[in-house]
């Protein structure tokens, strides 16, 4: 049997409007693309200034790490709600093998 695996992500979107956002989450499975793989992702900010902000993207490839596994960059804007936007760019946490 294969074993697939995810990301946990974590990060705080740009400072815009006098606030930011925390964006948490979990990727998909791994989507072999070349000779490496991405993950998608997808969700909600959490709620500042009495709103919240949708996002989703797909990362870049895989990035290996010195004491082995890997990462993956992952950025973008987030959607436009009350007049204004985030933008956020940070790395995933270390893959979590799932069966």
């Amino acid at each position: 049997m294969k074993m697939h695996h995810v990301h946990n992500y974590y990060n705080k979107t740009t400072f815009d409007q006098g606030h930011t956002h925390k964006m948490r989450g979990v990727t998909s499975y791994e989507i072999p693309t070349g000779n490496s793989h991405v993950h998608s992702y997808n969700g909600v900010t959490t709620v500042d200034r009495a709103h919240v902000h949708h996002y989703s993207g797909v990362t870049g490839p895989a990035i290996p790490l010195a004491g082995g596994g890997h990462t993956h960059e992952y950025q973008g804007p987030t959607t436009i709600d009350q007049g204004h936007c985030h933008h956020y760019k940070s790395l995933t946490g270390k893959e979590k093998a799932t069966p």
